[in-house]
């Protein structure tokens, strides 16, 4: 009996020491394993590790996005090195130099490819008409102030208005000046006013002085804006007595802050002859220099305060010593700035 027991586990242990290990010919033994991936890991939890399991651990199945790689040694990688030339921009290449002249073919209008020329004509039309031919209307008064001087404070006015569109315009201005209660000088100018340019209007029109006297003149100019945002407007006069002579009037503003403004103002008079009556010498008569500075409580209002330099030059300055007057001065400025 114990013979026949003893022949039976014979039996059952032989199959297990004859398993085939064939499938295990094309795996690296452990020793010849590139174990660099594993320098962080700790040898305690590697020693621990069952390497059974390992060798028979499917990677595919690994989600590398939860991986932390912050452990990773980059020390070695240069990605200053990489050759960016060799980079597939899909077979695109940058363009260089100037336009090809292909780029200039076809309509001035590209739309109308794709759209009926009449209608485009008139969409740009009404676009238009609905941008330049805005009606607005502007009236602005840019110094009302007093001018303190030594014994001679006088008031001033310059005020503009203007109605029309981008194009064609109705302007009108009007300046003068009161001295000891009575007015010293005032015009009136009516001008029509044309846009020659995206910041430049010639206006012509009429001119009428006041005082001293009253003369008429034929007003023909220019106004806008010139480089580095400086306002002007230059003007010649023609008298009704045939007297030639132009004015011209430069101011820039420089911005502190939003509402604190400096306006360096320069204007000059010019005269083509003498003209005793209205006490003005050929040539250049008269020059002011100066500057205001404002503060805007809001856009459309802004006191200011300045000073301002007047000279009349040449014979001008003659005929104003003669007529016991200063050829010069130097005066105190306090004022308002509005428009609505």
């Amino acid at each position: 009996m114990r013979a026949l027991l003893f022949a039976t586990a014979a039996l059952i242990a032989a199959p297990a020491a004859a398993q085939d290990h064939s499938a295990h010919e094309g795996h690296e033994a452990p020793a010849q394993e590139d174990h660099s991936a594993h320098g962080q890991m700790g040898h305690s939890q590697h020693e621990g590790m069952d390497h059974s399991q390992h060798e028979g651990m499917d990677h595919s199945s690994m989600n590398h996005g939860e991986m932390d790689h912050s452990q990773m040694d980059r020390s070695s990688m240069n990605d200053g090195e990489m050759d960016h030339s060799q980079m597939d921009h899909g077979g695109m290449e940058i363009p260089e130099g100037p336009p090809p002249p292909r780029a200039f073919e076809g309509p001035d209008h590209a739309a109308e490819l794709f759209f009926d020329r009449e209608h485009m004509t008139a969409a740009r039309a009404y676009n238009h008409a609905s941008h330049g031919n805005m009606t607005t209307g502007t009236v602005l008064a840019e110094r009302l102030e007093a001018r303190l001087s030594d014994g001679n404070d006088a008031y001033l006015w310059d005020v503009s208005a203007w109605y029309g569109t981008s194009i064609d315009k109705i302007v009108f201005k009007t300046e003068g000046e009161l001295d000891g209660g009575a007015v010293e000088d005032a015009e009136m100018q009516l001008l029509w006013g044309h846009a020659i340019g995206p910041f430049v209007d010639l206006q012509a029109g009429v001119r009428v002085d006041v005082e001293p006297e009253t003369t008429a003149h034929l007003a023909v100019g220019v106004a806008g804006l010139a480089p580095y945002m400086i306002h002007f407007d230059a003007a010649t006069f023609i008298s009704d007595d045939g007297d030639i002579t132009a004015r011209i009037e430069a101011e820039h503003d420089m911005k502190f802050t939003q509402k604190l403004i400096l306006q360096p103002r320069i204007e000059a008079e010019l005269s083509a002859q003498d003209i005793p009556e209205r006490g003005v010498g050929a040539g250049l008569s008269k020059v002011e220099v100066g500057a205001r500075l404002r503060y805007e409580f809001v856009p459309e209002f802004a006191p200011y305060i300045g000073v301002e330099y007047e000279a009349a030059t040449g014979k001008t300055a003659d005929f104003s010593r003669a007529a016991g007057k200063d050829a010069d001065g130097l005066a105190i400025l306090v004022g308002i700035r509005f428009w609505f």
